[in-house]
């Protein structure tokens, strides 16, 4: 059998000890790796079901005969909406257990399989009269639930209206009550009163549940604008807004080039009139004589010299 690794911190007693002693029946390393597997579920049913499913599926093939493995290898399979398969593993737990306390979430399993007249018949049926409060407001859940798949929108809203739903004390189920009953108001058109109890919802969900703060403010136009979508918008402009400064400084650059070649050509022209005009204004006595041109002069002066015959 193929297992999937398990992090060294889980122990196995990290379960609820009304499960610890139903696999106290199986050996002691058997029990010990079924419960480990069976607080994976319990750890990622809520953010990786199908990883949960994957454990669930484990445990299942190591104590198939323990009933808390079938009902966790149900709510696995439910949380992945394999349905068909959640409903099996919820029958099987009951008929192990004879309790009917999976009663509200088989019958959602017949809603999930497109048979919401059949969930209807269950929260009709004499079990319900044997659940706890919580599981009573859980039927009542898919109950409505059910008439709204058949499109019966006012049948849900009254289905909905009860001494839970219009009590002000809080329970664990007030918020998910609360929200139910205004999402089938606003579904039926009675907006006023849908963010009416969108309020209530919001003031009962301690631990956000429920996402009834984003419903009330969508009902009060209120726009949520993600901070961290313009943050990034604004870091990826940037570049192209420092690019133009860089183009301008080489244009610069380049005439400031241009300018130095023509002021070194002017130099030099400035250095030839310069030389020529030095030569022109410079008297012809300062001229550094010819050798040649003494001679000659020498010459001349010795003829004058030489007697005449």
């Amino acid at each position: 059998m193929k297992r999937l690794p398990i992090p060294d911190d889980v122990t196995g007693e990290e379960i609820d000890k009304d499960v610890r002693q139903e696999l106290q029946s199986l050996p002691k390393g058997l029990a010990e790796d079924v419960s480990r597997n069976l607080v994976m579920v319990a750890r990622l049913i809520d953010e990786d079901p199908e990883g949960a499913y994957a454990y669930s599926k484990i445990a299942l093939r190591l104590a198939s005969r323990v009933a808390a493995v079938r009902e966790a290898a149900g709510f696995a399979a439910y949380a992945s909406q394999k349905y068909s398969e959640a409903l099996a593993e919820f029958r099987a737990a009951r008929r192990m257990t004879g309790s009917v306390e999976l009663w509200p979430v088989m019958a959602d399993c017949e809603r999930g399989l497109g048979r919401p007249e059949k969930a209807l018949d269950m929260a009709g049926a004499p079990e319900v009269q044997k659940l706890d409060k919580a599981s009573q407001v859980e039927m009542r859940l898919v109950a409505a639930g059910a008439r709204r798949d058949m499109g019966q929108l006012d049948a849900a809203i009254v289905t909905l209206q009860s001494p839970e739903l219009a009590s002000n004390s809080v329970q664990p189920w007030t918020a998910r009550l609360r929200y139910a009953y205004a999402d089938a108001l606003l579904a039926a058109g009675r907006e006023g009163e849908a963010r009416e109890w969108f309020a209530k919802a919001v003031e009962s969900d301690k631990d956000g549940s429920t996402d009834a703060s984003d419903r009330l403010a969508e009902l009060d136009g209120v726009e949520f604008v993600d901070v961290l979508v313009e943050d990034e918008d604004e870091d990826e402009t940037e570049p192209e807004a420092k690019s133009e400064p860089e183009i301008e400084s080489e244009s610069t650059d380049e005439f400031d080039d241009e300018d130095d070649d023509e002021v070194e050509i002017d130099d030099e022209e400035d250095d030839e009139e310069d030389e020529a005009d030095a030569e022109e204004e410079t008297p012809r006595a300062a001229q550094v004589p010819v050798d040649g041109d003494d001679d000659v002069e020498d010459d001349e002066d010795e003829e004058d010299d030489a007697p005449q015959s």
